[in-house]
C-alpha cells in the first residue's frame, strides 16, 4: 500500500525510518502548521514508540521477551504486563474470529506479530495528537492510519493507493481516508493490507490447500482492527470475509489466487 502524495494540489512533507523490519514514515501538510523541527521532534517520539514495542515483541531479535517466551526461557505468567496483555487482546481477536486469526504459530510458539504492528501504529498516533499535530498520515509498511485531512480544515481526505499483488509497480485501487463521516459507516481512518505479495505463504491458514486470498486489505475506523482482519480473512478464506463483513464496520478489498478481486462497496466507489 503506498501514500498518495499529491492531493488536489495540496503539498505534503514527509519523513521515514527504519522499524520491525519495514519502513515508517509521517507525513503532514506542507507549510507553516508543522515547522520542520516540530515534524523532526514528532518522528523521533514516533520512532521510540515502534523501537520500545519492537525491543519487547520482536521474534527476530534474540534477547527480545517475545524469543525468551518461544526459547522456554520466560513463561507467560512470568511475562510483562505489556505482553500479557497484548496476549489477552489476541485471545479476545481469536475468539471474535473464530480462530482465524491466532496469537500462536502451528509449532505452539507464541506470536503477536499479527497484532503488535497494528498496535505500535495506534500508540504512534496517539502520540502525535499528544504533540499537537492535527494532520498526518502514518504509514508502517503499507499500513495506514491517518487523522485530519492534507489541506487543512478543507475536510478532505487522505488517498491511500493498493498495490497489485501480481505487478507491484502498479496500483489495484485507491481508497480516501479520514474526511467527512459517513451516516451510515462512520469514518475510515485506517487502511491494513496482508498477504503472501512481498513475504510469501507466512500467515498459516486453516485449509490444507494454502491461502485462498494472495491479498487482502481492510479500512476501517481504528488500525488494529484493520490489521487483524486482513490477517484474519487471509487465514479463513471466504468464510472468515462473510464472518467479517457481516461482524464490523469494515470495507474489504479481496484478490484470489487467479486474480478475481472481490470489493465491498467502498472499495468499488
Amino acid at each position: 500500500m503506498q501514500p498518495i502524495s499529491e492531493l488536489g494540489g495540496s503539498a505534503l512533507k514527509a519523513r521515514t525510518f527504519g522499524s520491525m523490519g519495514t519502513v515508517i514514515s509521517l507525513t503532514v501538510p506542507a507549510g507553516a502548521a508543522v515547522a520542520d523541527h516540530e515534524l523532526d521532534a514528532a518522528v523521533a517520539a514516533v520512532e521510540r514508540v515502534f523501537a520500545r514495542l519492537d525491543e519487547s515483541f520482536s521474534l527476530y531479535r534474540p534477547d527480545s521477551e517475545a524469543s525468551r517466551l518461544a526459547r522456554g526461557e520466560l513463561s507467560l505468567r512470568e511475562a510483562s504486563a505489556g505482553m500479557r496483555d497484548r496476549y489477552a487482546d489476541a485471545v479476545g481477536w481469536r475468539l471474535m474470529t473464530e480462530g482465524a486469526f491466532s496469537p500462536e504459530r502451528p509449532d505452539g510458539v507464541l506470536d503477536l506479530s499479527g497484532l503488535i504492528k497494528g498496535y505500535a501504529i495506534a500508540k504512534a498516533g496517539e502520540t502525535l495528537q499528544s504533540q499537537g499535530i492535527t494532520d498526518w498520515c502514518l504509514n508502517a509498511g503499507g499500513d495506514v492510519l491517518v487523522m485530519g485531512s492534507p489541506v487543512p480544515g478543507s475536510g478532505a481526505s487522505w488517498a491511500a493507493g493498493v498495490v497489485d499483488p501480481q505487478d507491484r509497480t502498479a496500483l489495484l485501487s485507491a481508497f480516501e481516508l479520514g474526511g467527512p463521516a459517513d451516516l451510515k459507516t462512520g469514518t475510515r481512518r485506517a487502511l491494513a493490507t496482508s498477504g503472501s505479495a512481498e513475504r510469501g505463504d507466512h500467515i498459516w491458514t486453516a485449509g490444507a490447500g494454502g491461502a485462498e486470498f494472495t491479498q487482502v486489505s481492510v479500512a476501517a475506523a481504528d488500525i488494529v482492527t484493520a490489521d487483524v482482519l486482513a490477517t484474519a480473512i487471509v487465514a479463513g478464506g471466504t468464510a472468515m470475509l462473510h464472518r467479517a463483513t457481516d461482524g464490523w464496520e469494515i470495507d474489504v478489498l479481496a484478490v484470489r489466487r487467479d486474480g478475481e478481486l472481490l470489493a465491498t462497496p467502498g472499495f468499488r466507489a
